[in-house]
């Protein structure tokens, strides 16, 4: 029998299909990435689920949540590049760097000269370091820095190698920026906010973000809360998910015939024709089966490196 799209063939005792593949939420304000993963979680039944990359509660936009084996490829989507719409209030540092924190500074806007603030825009793009702020989740000898921070505590943090590929004006008020941004993985917009603010000679913290889209989904529906509770069967759920392999759809396919298949499945290399660059490449079975992804070394020799289950469920 054929599998619905989005559902994979292995069940539980119950006999309702464990879904494989990737939601594009559209998370809302106000409510944690983690909150949004575990309700998402219950609607589909999911026993694996993770999500590949946090938004703020603050933050609203496209979440992308692996489900079931689709979450062997959420690594390749954490290092992909995000697009973010934000607004900046200029005058007021906030303690967080946006509208949660406490304000902790204040200081004058100054008369804002179009060209000034193009030399400041095309100044912050390209790749630079930037310091993570200490209201982020990364870790301090095991504790998250934003725990840190809300008892005032305040850590070195080493500065990491980000990249702005866009960063564009799309409104300015007197006191306020609306921007554009595709940036790496890695940034921070509340800190590329203040830095905007500083270089202008003032302060300032975002008062709005949302992100728009995660490589490679930026022409992508986003499913919201709303939908998805709307979905009166499994089977509707599942077809508004993506494929697991949409997460590599821009990267090099390779198809296999059963026997090497079979070997890669076992965890053997295994030799392809093409011969050009060492690469990563989304790897098919007959039928067009998606199996995971392979390190291709420059002589054409595969190497799984995150493959689905195979026909055993192993």
């Amino acid at each position: 029998m054929a599998t619905p799209a989005g559902m994979s063939a292995r069940s539980t005792t119950d006999e309702v299909a464990v879904p494989d593949g990737i939601l594009l939420l559209d998370k809302p304000l106000g409510v944690s990435s983690n909150a949004a993963l575990q309700r998402v979680k219950r609607l589909f039944g999911a026993r694996r689920a993770g999500h590949t990359g946090s938004l703020d509660p603050l933050a609203s936009g496209m979440l992308p949540i692996c489900l079931g084996e689709a979450t062997k490829m959420a690594g390749a989507l954490l290092e992909s590049r995000k697009a973010y719409r934000f607004t900046i209030a200029l005058g007021a540092r906030t303690s967080t760097g946006d509208a949660e924190g406490e304000v902790i500074e204040r200081r004058e806007v100054p008369p804002m000269q179009s060209a000034t603030l193009g030399e400041v825009l095309a100044r912050l793009t390209g790749e630079r370091l930037q310091t993570p702020p200490m209201y982020s989740a990364l870790k301090f000898e095991g504790q998250p820095l934003y725990r840190l921070a809300r008892r005032g505590v305040d850590v070195p943090r080493s500065a990491r190698d980000i990249r702005i590929d866009t960063l564009e004006l799309e409104e300015q008020g007197p006191t306020s920026l609306r921007l554009l941004t595709v940036c790496s993985k890695g940034t921070y917009v509340r800190s590329l906010a203040e830095e905007i603010a500083t270089a202008l000679g003032t302060c300032g913290h975002v008062v709005e973000l949302r992100r728009l889209w995660v490589e490679p989904f930026e022409d992508e529906r986003l499913c919201t809360f709303e939908l998805l509770e709307q979905a009166a069967t499994p089977q509707e759920r599942a077809a508004l998910l993506l494929e697991p392999d949409r997460a590599l759809r821009d990267w090099p396919r390779v198809d296999l015939d059963a026997d090497r298949a079979r070997r890669l499945w076992q965890g053997q290399s295994v030799q392809t024709s093409e011969k050009d660059r060492a690469t990563r490449v989304r790897v098919y079975a007959p039928e067009g089966r998606f199996m995971g992804c392979a390190d291709r070394d420059a002589g054409g020799t595969l190497t799984a490196r995150r493959l689905m289950a195979d026909e055993q469920g192993r």
